[in-house]
């Protein structure tokens, strides 16, 4: 009889466990049947611990994953809750698998007191401890202020659903979806809940496992287009990789940097980067943060450039620090103008570029042909009839002359110069030439990068 009770008492519990939404949230986001869960009958103070956790297989990679129940005390972070997550972090860094978070959470627990403080701080700590070691993506389907803001901030990416909160403020202020897409906090906002897990299992699929993994590979598709001249940097990466390949991340921020996920010939996943016009402090701050991703995991980094000047020293540093510091394979596709500081900083030696293509009519120079050609031949200008027609002829001529690829190439400034619709071709053989890359790097705790 007491077997019997006992059974039907755990029958009951793991009925009730798997109601929650934690439980039910981790179960769509894993390849049906593959989750196992971790400490599913841990207790907080008030009955089973706030959050759901296991692990499993996203899209046939394996993952670790926690997800707060918000309808247990509103998934208050709790000393049982901590430890659940602790060892998703702790597992994944054992077995090199990358974490999901998924947060949904009035809070913390205030009764814990001094317990809550520590609660919060070990999990900042873990998610700060594997960075560069194991992917980390959190998934906001509810409130997430405060110190949970803060922990879902230091993954890699954060995809929101439209009633996800992500702010420090504890009262939710400025944390929507949109504001935190705006600031440049949420990488993905999706206009549904199931609509954000599937983005989260697009990502996963697109990632390598750790720092240590080789990049996966894909079936292999055609181009999305052919790149032709007068197109954007962003339209030259949109057409040179492969169909249906793409995952645009920070759309909303930053907007002159286009950055994301796709293929671009050899099925592995690249890091695709555009830069075009005039590059703010936003743009600079999202491509270096990309940068320094796919350099932790060993993606390479595809460069397509037509920006003429940065707007803030201190973020076109922190760009060029992270080009520089990169030591990923690195390739550069000059489909316009490339002047002097962003050619240096992201596709020159500045850059440690390991290749650099440009196209014929891209314009590789120390500065704007308005700048130079008034610098070198301001005393052509002198006693003409018509200044301003001049100038234009001036200008144009600068721009052929001085700022012709082929003299870039004759300088040894850039290794060739190709046709557009010879890009993804051209990058596909340098990507496979430089797969083998191998860079030994100073002995040094990091670098002192700008931020």
């Amino acid at each position: 009889m007491r077997n019997s009770g006992a059974a039907e008492s755990l029958q009951k519990a793991c009925e009730a466990i798997k109601e929650t939404t934690g439980n039910k949230r981790l179960a769509a986001l894993f390849d049906e049947g593959s989750l196992v869960t971790i400490d599913s009958y841990a207790k907080s103070e008030s009955g089973f611990a706030e959050a759901a956790a296991g692990y499993g297989t996203v899209e046939g990679c394996p993952v670790y994953a926690f997800a707060q129940s918000s309808d247990l005390d509103g998934g208050a972070v709790s000393k049982a809750q901590s430890q659940k997550i602790r060892k998703v972090f702790s597992l994944a860094a054992k077995t090199g698998t990358p974490v999901v978070g998924i947060y949904d959470s009035i809070g913390g627990r205030l009764k814990e007191g001094a317990d809550l403080l520590t609660a919060y701080g070990e999990i900042l700590f873990e998610a700060n401890r594997i960075s560069g070691v194991v992917p980390q993506i959190a998934l906001v389907l509810g409130p997430c202020v405060g110190t949970s803001a803060m922990i879902a901030a230091c993954a890699d990416f954060v995809v929101m659903s439209p009633k996800g909160e992500l702010t420090i403020a504890p009262n939710g202020e400025g944390g929507s979806a949109m504001q935190a897409a705006r600031a440049g906090d949420a990488a993905l906002v999706a206009d549904t809940e199931a609509a954000a897990i599937a983005a989260v299992r697009t990502l996963v699929a697109k990632l390598p496992s750790n720092n240590l993994e080789a990049v996966g590979f894909t079936d292999e598709r055609e181009a999305s287009g052919v790149p032709v001249v007068g197109i954007s940097a962003k339209e030259a990466a949109q057409a040179a990789a492969s169909a249906g390949s793409l995952l645009e991340l920070s759309a909303a921020f930053g907007k002159n940097a286009y950055t994301a996920f796709g293929s671009m010939g050899t099925g592995a996943t690249v890091g695709l980067v555009a830069y075009d016009g005039t590059l703010d402090a936003d743009a600079c701050a999202k491509a270096a943060r990309f940068i320094r991703f796919c350099d932790a995991y060993n993606l390479p980094i595809v460069s397509f450039v037509n920006a003429d000047r940065f707007i803030s020293l201190r973020a076109a540093s922190m760009l060029s620090d992270a080009y520089a510091e990169a030591t990923t394979a690195k390739v550069s596709v000059l489909t316009g103008n490339a002047y002097g500081p962003v050619y240096i900083a992201v596709a020159g030696r500045g850059a440690n570029a390991d290749y650099t293509m440009a196209w014929p009519d891209a314009i590789v120079s120390a500065l704007a042909p308005e700048t130079g050609a008034v610098f070198l031949w301001n005393d052509r200008l002198a006693g003409v009839d018509d200044p301003v027609a001049a100038r234009k002829q001036l200008f144009a001529e600068y721009a052929r002359t001085e700022g012709n690829p082929m003299q870039a190439a004759a300088q040894g400034l850039i290794e060739d110069v190709i046709a557009p619709e010879q890009t993804r071709e051209r990058v596909a053989r340098v990507l496979d030439m430089l797969s083998s890359k191998r860079v030994s790097t100073l002995p040094k705790k990091h670098s002192n990068i700008q931020l």
